[in-house]
């Protein structure tokens, strides 16, 4: 993994600091984050297998793409960027809120995390960086609710706690029943 700073921030994602991305993993620092959610035509959202070195998460299912923006880096921008570095493609992004989580994950890791959540839609061809991704598919809502009831711990965990809002969400924008 490459050496990245982190932007650390209050409850209100003002920046306060910046550190290690590991070292604040392992010491559990409130930090930047953004999760991207991408739906095709047929409204069914894109999930990415993790790869299998990722140092957490590894070989679990997740959104589209999730990260850290650089220092100085604009949100939006980072998303943008991560979206084409792993999947290889590029698309319009709208951020539909964001949430904060503090969950322990393996590794000795710790996810305390502002997450800044962006959609978009994509359905023509995925270039995935096999470094970061090891799969993807396009699921149906319904189809994920069902998986993630299944097994739980196929899903990364803040995938498990974003899902239901971006679910919420989806209901109230397309009127889609699900």
């Amino acid at each position: 993994m490459v050496d990245q700073k982190v932007i650390l921030v209050n409850e209100q994602d003002e920046p306060i600091g910046a550190m290690d991305k590991l070292e604040a993993h392992r010491l559990g620092l409130l930090h930047r984050a953004f999760s991207v959610f991408i739906f095709n035509e047929e409204g069914q959202m894109l999930l990415q297998k993790r790869a299998a070195t990722k140092y957490h998460g590894a070989g679990l299912w997740s959104n589209a793409c999730c990260s850290h923006p650089y220092v100085n880096e604009p949100t939006e921008k980072a998303a943008l960027r991560r979206l084409q570095e792993e999947l290889g493609f590029e698309t319009g992004l709208k951020k539909i809120f964001h949430f904060t989580y503090k969950v322990s994950v393996e590794n000795g890791l710790t996810e305390n995390e502002f997450d800044h959540v962006f959609v978009g839609r994509y359905s023509d061809e995925i270039k995935p960086n096999s470094e970061e991704v090891s799969d993807f598919a396009y699921l149906s809502l319904e189809e994920i609710k069902e998986k993630i009831q299944r097994d739980e711990t196929k899903f990364t965990t803040w995938f498990r706690i974003a899902f239901p809002r971006i679910e919420s969400w989806w209901q109230k924008e397309y009127c889609i029943a699900t």
